[in-house]
């Protein structure tokens, strides 16, 4: 179920607009809908944090036993704040520095490597440590190609062909590699792709390379419908073929190996919806454009990626449709929310609901144009509550001024 008008209006009336607002139980029912249609009794989820940092979001999922996948420092202490333990957390940092190495590994988080210079550099400052190797699967798929992360013209993991290169580092600084990663993109289109690259990693996991494993971590990328008539993923056949796949790999293994996966998008996307008042209509030479009270950098899909997030006109959603280009308040040509997209008639002054907005929208925002992000609200068992407040214009200013007076 979704969040109905109602409970949008009533977000919107109570903490203005621009605000996101979350379900809490959309959240709940998606990270449990993972172990009905996984059915592995070491099965572990480390939802993909960059998706969405919300202090209230991550306090939910918690709650309910989930692991973190990290990306940064930044990601690792805001866990810690969150009160995930050590041991339910991942950091897999892209091109880390030597400074960042050294900071997460005080910590006692586990490390995810995939560069072999990296690995190198970890193992003379930390030998003897306990660490996961992040590998390239081979495997390209993903919503866009600028996040598909598989294939050997990609900046992430180390080649597959490279396993003997991880071995010899391994063996000389006496790291003890308890888990092998890959992730093949985010928005897999094609349930093979996961397969495949399941199949590849576990070719190289063999007792004979990695003696040690305790999992393997086959990253994210779940597919979410975002058209309202886009057909979904039969999660329930693809989770019976990862199991098979698994089993067979744990008995050649000769042990039964933890699974793990990081859905990010698959966790929230759906939860999330970005509300806007339109403050402007504008008809040029019989093309409608809305102007709202947000942008892109509010959220940055559709002009990153050219993506495509659903609009209800709440205000009027009975009225007779148009044809309306939904913009921003950004000083961009580009900053267009949707383009010719058919919506019931909108006047100044209705709310709009840009939907699946709950993954990789506020996390990817930012002020340009110094304009500050939306407040945040999220409805729990039906009860609606303010979980991060918007600045004000003078509170951005002033941090900006105060972050410049310090130096």
């Amino acid at each position: 179920m979704s969040l109905s008008r109602e409970q949008l209006f009533k977000a919107a009336e109570q903490y203005g607009t621009p605000l996101f607002v979350y379900d809490a139980d959309r959240i709940h029912n998606c990270y449990q809908a993972l172990f009905d249609f996984i059915k592995w009794p070491k099965l572990k989820i480390h939802y993909a944090m960059k998706a969405n940092y919300s202090y209230h979001i991550l306090g939910l999922l918690k709650d309910l036993g989930s692991s973190l996948d990290t990306v940064s420092p930044g990601d690792v202490l805001m866990a810690l704040k969150a009160g995930f333990p050590v041991d339910r957390i991942l950091f897999t940092a892209n091109n880390m520095t030597e400074t960042e190495m050294i900071e997460v590994q005080k910590t006692g988080v586990l490390m995810n490597i995939g560069e072999l210079s990296r690995l190198e550099k970890f193992g003379k400052m930390f030998p003897g440590s306990r660490v996961c190797v992040r590998f390239n699967p081979d495997v390209k798929d993903g919503d866009s190609a600028k996040t598909m992360t598989g294939g050997d013209l990609t900046k992430f993991g180390i080649l597959l062909k490279e396993v003997d290169k991880v071995k010899a580092i391994a063996a000389e600084y006496k790291l003890k590699v308890v888990g092998l990663h890959e992730h093949t993109g985010s928005g897999l289109q094609h349930t093979e792709s996961v397969f495949q690259s399941m199949k590849n990693l576990m070719a190289v996991g063999t007792r004979e390379n990695f003696p040690d494993l305790e999992f393997l971590d086959f990253g994210g990328g779940f597919k979410v419908p975002y058209q309202p008539n886009e057909k979904r993923i039969d999660y329930v056949s693809m989770g019976k073929e990862i199991t098979r796949l698994f089993s067979e790999y744990c008995r050649s293994y000769g042990k039964e190996l933890g699974m793990y996966f990081e859905p990010g998008k698959y966790m929230v996307a759906e939860s999330g919806y970005l509300l806007v008042t339109v403050n402007t209509i504008k008809d040029n030479n019989g093309r409608l454009i809305a102007g709202c009270n947000s942008g892109f950098p509010q959220l940055i899909r559709p002009v990153l990626y050219n993506a495509y997030h659903h609009i209800r006109n709440l205000s009027n959603p009975e009225g007779a449709e148009k044809l309306y280009d939904i913009c921003g308040n950004i000083c961009e040509t580009g900053d267009l929310f949707a383009e010719q997209r058919e919506l019931p008639e909108i006047h100044e002054g209705d709310i709009l609901s840009i939907e699946n907005a709950g993954a990789y929208c506020y996390s990817m925002g930012g002020v340009y144009n110094l304009r500050p992000m939306p407040a945040e609200a999220m409805v729990k068992n039906g009860k609606l509550e303010l979980t991060r407040r918007r600045l004000t214009n003078e509170e951005l200013v002033d941090m900006i001024v105060g972050e410049s007076q310090c130096l």
